[in-house]
């Protein structure tokens, strides 16, 4: 296993300053009723913020994300001969091709995480970002992070929820881009409507959506469950299909360039979803993320916590995303689920 001590040292110093003053293991089972929570609200009225659900989904999760990914939250298309690492990279460098990013121009990045696709964008386009994000702790940490790579001065920044912009001035934005962010949204459409509110008139839009495939059945009860465990691991208050997608953003008036499921591709590919099952597939299979190396970090970081190297509770957060991790792999692999549909938008002249 490679893990280096100042690696997890590190890690361990993130956890302890995220997670002060807090009952981990408490804010975990908070976290793990969310979906009967929300269930319970539409039929009886009680009150429920789905804004709250996902924050604290990722101030629980994100150090350990960074750990077990890298700085870039979101998924790729995959090819054997490529790393993950070198995945994500194409992927972000063909998301800045289709939006022809290019020195001069003002970007929103809506829900930016920790930088990491920020990051790409302004040190390969010259384009200034707004980084906005309804996380606090992601936000200092992408501050942070681009202070030390010198990119600081391309950037903006705004704790902000994309489904209440009206902070941010109408026609501001050259172009924008969201990446596995919107699908957060308890309404998909009001979301757009924001971002195309505040994109310029003729901007480009592109997005990364979390979704049901075609190939989800309703009435099939496996599906269902699947899409359940999903939601729940996710903080996903539902889960759109390809046409609910299209269908949100055309009603709030983009036009629909192109779009599609950039996990299905002509020659050699690895599903999305490898890292995580621990087959072969790519050149680099990072343990950590495997079954047995998940399991192998909840177990040692339980041991850990005894000598308050890691925050109690650190352990119950790598379960929980171990189990998140299992319902990627099982929805993936029984092709009802996607995390790659791909979408450019135009907001018309």
């Amino acid at each position: 296993m490679k893990w280096s001590k100042a690696v997890l040292t590190n890690l361990s110093k993130s956890l302890w300053n995220v997670y002060q003053g807090w009952n981990v293991a408490s804010r975990v089972a908070h976290f793990g009723g969310w979906l009967e929570r929300s269930r319970r609200s539409d039929v009886d009225g009680n009150d429920y913020d789905h804004t709250e659900t996902v924050n604290s989904y990722y101030s629980l999760c994100s150090e350990f994300m960074q750990f077990g990914w890298n700085e870039s939250l979101h998924f790729a298309p995959l090819t054997p001969e490529e790393t993950l690492e070198e995945s994500i990279v194409r992927h972000e460098r063909f998301m800045i091709k289709q939006l022809k990013l290019q020195r001069g121009m003002r970007v929103i990045d809506v829900g930016c995480g920790v930088g990491g696709p920020m990051r790409r964008v302004a040190r390969e386009s010259g384009a200034k970002v707004l980084c906005m994000n309804n996380n606090e702790q992601q936000l200092e940490k992408a501050k942070r992070r681009n202070v030390e790579e010198g990119l600081d001065h391309l950037a903006e920044y705004m704790k902000c929820n994309f489904m209440d912009m009206s902070a941010i001035e109408a026609n501001s934005f050259d172009a924008g881009y969201a990446i596995e962010s919107t699908c957060h949204a308890p309404d998909k459409e009001r979301a757009f409507a924001e971002i195309f509110r505040v994109l310029k008139p003729g901007a480009l839009f592109w997005g990364q959506e979390m979704c049901m495939t075609e190939k989800f059945d309703p009435d099939n009860s496996d599906h269902r469950a699947a899409k359940d465990k999903l939601m729940l691991g996710i903080a996903l208050k539902d889960i759109a299909t390809f046409s609910e997608v299209n269908h949100a953003l055309e009603s709030v008036g983009f036009q629909v360039v192109e779009a599609e499921n950039k996990d299905i591709k002509d020659g050699p590919s690895t599903p999305w979803y490898q890292p995580m099952e621990g087959q072969s597939g790519t050149l680099s299979n990072a343990f950590r993320r495997t079954p047995l190396g998940r399991k192998a970090m909840a177990g040692g970081i339980w041991l850990a916590e005894a000598f308050r190297f890691f925050p109690k509770g650190s352990a119950a957060v790598v379960q929980l995303m171990d189990r998140t991790a299992e319902a990627y792999v099982a929805g993936g692999k029984m092709g009802i689920f996607t995390p790659l549909y791909c979408f450019l938008a135009r907001k018309p002249q």
